[in-house]
């Protein structure tokens, strides 16, 4: 594009020639300046609309502060949310935790711990540094990280009870009472001179002092392996407690177990007498191990008062 320039003042014509490039930075300039004064007044209306008594430009104003509050209320109210719904996760967790509580105090025997309580906490007034109030990503944080420790805790006291129940089951399957509240007799475990033959021999287990009729309990939980009459032991009971365990009892008068049962410790068995083998009321007690004679002693304690449970 050419344009012709034709003044008075001046000696000649003088020509311009505006091409492409100068009509595009022409229009880009332009628009530049119209965002630029847009923006400008934009500014200087929000500025100073509380002083100018506009109507318009005060509705406009608190629009956009109403607009920028509901912002704000949204966001805190979706970081309250997002909370709230950990925190219930949370009590869901200490409610388990209580509960794993109460369940691991109950088998370890402990009765002091009351998890449904909160704790006591105090202290004075700080007066090395002021108190200062957490920031809402301060408190997300703590909040994550305690949600982090009660897994934690959660797993460790559920492999906590695991063990504590597999050592109370082993306890019950193992014969640590006497099966009659009786003292012993002198005739121990171990080499004694034989009252039939007069001849050196191995007693396999402990003898009982026990008038006819009194009542003979199992030393430990398990199942009945055998329950009948033997030549030498008279009417006998085997209990197979598991781990290669198996408790005898010898001399009875009476059975109350067949084989195949399932008894509990201290449950009723039998009744004490006088069969098979033996030169007088007694009950003779034995505990083996993988078929071999051990000495009860080491796993009863013979101070205890066995509870005999009804049958």
């Amino acid at each position: 594009m050419q344009i012709i320039l034709v003044s008075d003042g001046m000696a000649k014509a003088r020509s311009l020639n505006l091409t492409l490039r100068h009509l595009v930075g022409t229009m880009l300039l332009g628009l530049a300046l119209l965002c630029a004064a847009t923006a400008g007044l934009y500014w200087l209306t929000l500025r100073y609309a509380s002083e100018i008594r506009a109507p318009a430009l005060q509705r406009l104003v608190l629009s956009a502060q109403e607009a920028e509050a509901e912002r704000g209320r949204a966001f805190v109210q979706q970081n309250l949310n997002a909370m709230a719904v950990k925190l219930g996760e949370m009590q869901a967790q200490l409610t388990r935790l209580d509960a794993l509580g109460e369940r691991l105090s109950s088998t370890a025997g402990i009765r002091e711990f009351r998890f449904a309580e909160t704790p006591g906490l105090g202290g004075a007034t700080p007066t090395m540094m002021p108190p200062q109030n957490l920031s809402l990503a301060e408190f997300s944080d703590k909040l994550a990280l305690l949600s982090r420790q009660v897994e934690t805790r959660n797993d460790m006291m559920g492999v906590l009870e695991a063990q504590l129940f597999e050592q109370a089951v082993k306890k019950k399957l193992t014969p640590t009472i006497t099966p009659v509240s009786a003292p012993f007799n002198a005739s121990g475990f171990g080499r004694r001179i034989d009252p039939f033959t007069g001849q050196w021999a191995m007693h396999e287990g402990i003898d009982f002092l026990a008038d006819i009729g009194t009542t003979v309990v199992s030393a430990a939980g398990g199942i009945v392996q055998f329950a009948g009459f033997h030549p030498q032991y008279g009417y006998m009971i085997d209990i197979d407690h598991g781990n290669d365990l198996v408790t005898r009892y010898a001399h009875l008068s009476k059975l109350f177990v067949k084989e195949g049962d399932v008894v509990q410790r201290a449950k009723r068995i039998a009744l004490s007498g006088n069969t098979g083998r033996s030169t007088g009321p007694h009950v003779h007690f034995e505990v083996r191990f993988r078929g071999a004679a051990q000495n009860p002693a080491r796993f009863v304690s013979t101070s205890a008062t066995p509870v005999a449970q009804a049958k």
